[in-house]
C-alpha cells in the first residue's frame, strides 16, 4: 500500500513559504509549487482556495474528544484506539464518505527529516484507507501531548478527504490544506466543552 500523507516534525520541502509582500500574502504558496507540472499547479490551486471544513452536521464527539485526552494521560495505547477509530467514524459518516482504518501504534519513527507523527495510506482494491498514528516521541518516548495528537489524527484525515470530499486527484499540503486541518482540530476541540469527565 503506498503512502501518501505523511506528517513530520521538521518541515519537508514543502513546507517552507516564500517571502511575501502583503499585497502578494493573498496568493502565497509553497516553494514546491513551481516544480510542479501544470495539471498538479491546478490541484495544488483548487486544494489552496477550500480553506473551511466545519464538523458535518449532527456530529457531537465531545464525549470520545475526553475520552482520547484521558486514555493518552493513562497512556492507554488500545482506549486510546478506539477513541480514534469512534471519532473518525462519526466525522467520516457525518461527510459521507468511506471509513477508514485508524491505528494508534506506540512510539514514532524518525529519519533525516524528523519524526513521523503520522500517516495515511489511500484505500486500495479490497482495502480500506488506513491511517496511522504514533503516541510516543521517537528520542525520549514521551507519550504525544493531546493537542499535538489530535491535530496529527486531523492532518491524515483531510488527506482522506481531499480524495473523497472534495474529489481532488492528489493531496498536497497548501495553505488552504493547513486551514482546514486546524478549523477542523479547533472545533472538535471546542466540541468537549460542557461534556462531563471521563471517570
Amino acid at each position: 500500500m503506498s503512502s501518501v500523507g505523511a506528517a513530520f516534525a521538521a518541515p519537508m520541502f514543502f513546507g517552507v513559504c516564500r517571502r511575501a509582500t502583503r499585497k502578494q500574502a493573498a496568493i502565497m504558496r509553497f516553494a514546491y509549487y513551481d516544480r510542479l507540472s501544470p495539471s498538479r499547479k491546478r490541484v495544488y490551486r483548487k486544494s489552496d482556495g477550500i480553506e473551511a471544513l466545519a464538523l458535518p452536521p449532527d456530529v457531537m464527539p465531545g464525549l470520545d474528544i475526553i475520552g482520547l485526552r484521558a486514555a493518552l494521560s493513562a497512556e492507554d495505547r488500545t482506549e486510546a484506539q478506539r477513541r480514534c477509530q469512534r471519532i473518525v467514524d462519526a466525522l467520516t459518516s457525518g461527510y459521507r464518505v468511506p471509513p477508514i482504518r485508524v491505528r494508534v501504534l506506540a512510539q514514532r519513527p524518525a529519519d533525516g527529516y524528523g519524526e513521523l507523527h503520522g500517516l495515511y495510506e489511500p484505500a486500495e482494491t479490497g482495502t480500506p484507507a488506513r491511517i496511522s498514528v504514533w503516541m510516543r516521541t521517537a528520542r525520549k518516548r514521551h507519550v504525544v501531548a493531546f493537542k499535538s495528537f489530535l491535530r496529527t489524527l486531523c492532518h491524515e484525515l483531510c488527506h482522506h478527504l481531499d480524495y473523497e470530499l472534495f474529489a481532488l486527484e492528489e493531496t498536497f499540503h497548501t495553505e488552504g490544506f493547513y486551514k482546514r486541518e486546524s478549523g477542523l482540530a479547533n472545533a472538535l476541540l471546542a466540541s468537549d466543552a460542557g461534556q462531563p469527565p471521563i471517570r
